[in-house]
């Protein structure tokens, strides 16, 4: 096994809320992952936390494992996959918990692919005038942006502070705009400036528009997800 794949390895550990597969190293974890919450002790929620309904003997209090908040089985009924938390298997969620699981399930699912295989843009760094063509797409253990051309640039993530997506295209009700490129601003390691990126996406076929408007649709939702994860 080599040393990178010996930092990303995984283990299956088994916690109160279901059985998650967990990186090895927490320096290896996803940035886009969250912590399992605290549960609220059994002793200081004699009623749901949604309809107020008493426990008793019949009805009986379960958590949530997104919020840890206890709730009675009507209001806390669905099961639904948490890859954030790196659950195995669906696990049991309060209604606004799931909706927001729901939701992030396509990005895992459909979005993070995009990133992934990769999408090409002229990339402009800093003031330059001058332009670079780059593959740019997201590493496997999903902590680095990586640009790929005559240079090679390695972005870590969690070190991104700002992404501005570029549209074209207007109407009065905000619709027919499509993503054509995105500013972004790093910390690069050692430094304490800002490093600026400019990308732009290539114009020479009609598919390549496509694939970097979906690859900058998906990382407007990484993005998202990523200052999610610092709040929490």
């Amino acid at each position: 096994m080599s040393g990178c794949e010996a930092r990303d390895a995984k283990k299956l550990v088994r916690s109160l809320s279901g059985l998650r597969m967990v990186p090895e190293h927490r320096s290896a974890r996803s940035p886009f992952g969250l912590d399992e919450p605290p549960w609220v002790p059994d002793k200081e929620c004699p009623r749901c936390m949604q309809c107020d309904t008493k426990f008793d003997f019949i009805t009986r209090k379960h958590h949530c494992r997104r919020c840890g908040k206890c709730f009675c089985d009507k209001c806390c009924s669905k099961k639904v996959p948490l890859p954030r938390m790196c659950f195995v298997d669906p696990v049991r969620q309060c209604a606004e918990c799931a909706l927001i699981s729901q939701k992030e399930t396509e990005f895992y699912d459909k979005q993070l692919k995009v990133l992934m295989n990769g999408a090409t843009f002229f990339v402009t760094v800093g003031t330059s005038d001058t332009s670079e063509l780059m593959v740019c797409r997201l590493s496997n253990n999903q902590r680095y942006l990586v640009l790929d051309g005559n240079s090679h640039y390695e972005i870590e993530i969690v070190q991104i502070s700002t992404v501005q997506i570029l549209t074209e295209g207007f109407t009065p009700g905000g619709g027919n705009t499509r993503a054509i490129g995105m500013i972004l601003q790093y910390k690069a390691p050692g430094s304490e400036e800002l490093t600026q990126m400019k990308f732009t996406a290539s114009e020479d076929f009609s598919s390549n528009k496509k694939l970097s408007a979906s690859w900058l649709a998906a990382m407007h939702k990484a993005t998202k997800l990523l200052y999610e994860s610092r709040d929490q």
